[in-house]
């Protein structure tokens, strides 16, 4: 069986690790692609959040929930900060925790962002490393007990527009293949999108997120690529969207204009859209009337197929 085959393969890429909560798993075997050496190091800044900025080898962290809980669906998340740091515990780890309470395998992306001056053609690097993270825990299935088809996606802002750029190019060519993982396809098995960055458009746009990934004065190409809404397809994966309405960060049109466009494809598309709550707002541990958006998520996961 194919994945079996792989599933031994990363057995033995990843050597001498025990697969168990809080595992480690490195993206990449070897340097990661789109990589120069410089002196640049990663920066760890922990305050109330902690912040990870000029991630320098990406990876996975693996969470996994109780067996006696376990739903056979796994989750890859991508912690946002506008493509400069990572909120790597509010929008990560926090989240992974959450998602195993309630039986769910969860594994938290450790991505490399594009202001790094370790990178080439570094819009390229965040889309190469997502679409990496989703084959190897696909590859992985059996070991971690999700079901292949079953293995979705959840980004918060910038790491929303992540996930959104996954699911809708996920067939994209990023990188050469390294192994026997890249054969299999990054298509997430459905997404969850809180507060995402969505569009490049003037009117919507978050400016810092775009400026991050493209630089101050991109080209058209690039500026429709990478604009979520416009590269929807009828393969795109089921989508849960959840925004606030007062969100002056990432204005809540960037959620509706991907509501739209799924909804335009035939895509089955859900969305929460709440009165107040602002941006960033994770597991709304300080905002009760928010509480209600984590259960609404699991309720919709278990519709699923």
């Amino acid at each position: 069986m194919k994945y079996s085959r792989i599933c031994l393969l990363l057995l033995l890429f990843c050597f001498g690790l025990t697969f168990s909560q809080d595992t480690i798993i490195s993206l990449w075997p070897g340097t990661p692609p789109n990589r120069i050496e410089t002196d640049e190091t990663e920066i760890r800044t922990e305050t109330d959040i902690l912040r990870i900025s000029k991630v320098q080898s990406p990876d996975i962290a693996v969470y996994l929930p109780e067996k006696t809980r376990n739903t056979g669906k796994g989750v890859l998340i991508f912690p946002g900060g506008g493509y400069r740091i990572l909120a790597y515990d509010w929008e990560g780890t926090d989240i992974a925790k959450w998602l195993n309470s309630n039986g769910i395998a969860a594994f938290v992306v450790k991505y490399r962002l594009p202001d790094s001056r370790s990178l080439v053609n570094a819009h390229e690097v965040p889309l190469m490393d997502a679409q990496r993270a989703m084959r190897i825990v696909k590859g992985m299935y059996e070991k971690w007990n999700v079901e292949p088809d079953g293995i979705g996606i959840m980004g918060f802002s910038a790491g929303g527009h992540l996930a959104a750029t996954l699911g809708t190019l996920f067939d994209l060519k990023t990188y050469e293949p390294a192994d026997q993982f890249d054969s299999l396809s990054p298509r997430p098995g459905f997404m969850v999108l809180m507060y995402p960055v969505i569009s490049f458009k003037p009117g919507v746009v978050h400016q810092g997120s775009r400026e991050a990934l493209l630089g101050k004065s991109p080209d058209s190409v690039l500026l429709n690529r990478y604009s979520a809404e416009l590269q929807i397809g009828p393969d795109t994966p089921p989508t849960l969207l959840v925004h606030a309405t007062d969100d002056t960060a990432v204005p809540v049109e960037n959620s509706l204009l991907f509501y739209q466009g799924l909804k335009a494809k035939g895509v089955s598309a859900t969305m929460h859209v709440f009165d107040k709550g602002g941006h960033g707002f994770s597991l709304a541990k300080d905002k009760p009337y928010l509480h209600s958006w984590t259960g609404l998520v699991i309720s919709w996961l278990g519709e699923l197929p």
